[in-house]
């Protein structure tokens, strides 16, 4: 026996009479979304890029938070995520959530690490 999904999204602030104006308003979001990443990027603020945070542009951790923003909506809303029990959901958001974190804590140490080799060690830029 199928059961119906739920129409609304923002964890119920906005309900929709049918599935369709429900994937509309997720369209639409998305979107959304897309097109602040994309204007930062062609724009790329001079705010954004020569501010630093924990070592890398805020512009970069800008577009980390909405791209990780818009992957857990998608598995949130179109994989039924909400549907399930939390032990699941738990499951599969915090793995990859921890997984990005520590793959963008050692990209950082590393390139770091690299950076200041190259800067104070005896070795010069070949490039």
């Amino acid at each position: 026996m199928a059961h119906a999904h739920k129409l609304e999204i923002f964890r119920g602030l906005l309900k929709f009479k049918s599935n369709t104006q429900k994937i509309w308003g997720v369209l639409i979001f998305l979107t959304l979304v897309t097109a602040v990443e994309v204007a930062l990027g062609i724009s790329k603020p001079e705010i954004l890029t020569k501010t630093y945070v924990l070592g890398m542009k805020a512009l970069n951790w800008i577009f980390i938070i909405l791209t990780l923003v818009k992957a857990y909506y998608i598995a949130w809303d179109f994989m039924h995520l909400r549907d399930e029990k939390s032990s699941l959901r738990r499951t599969i958001v915090w793995t990859p959530i921890f997984l990005v974190s520590y793959l963008i804590f050692i990209l950082l140490f590393e390139a770091d690490y690299i950076f200041q080799v190259y800067k104070e060690g005896f070795i010069k830029w070949n490039f």
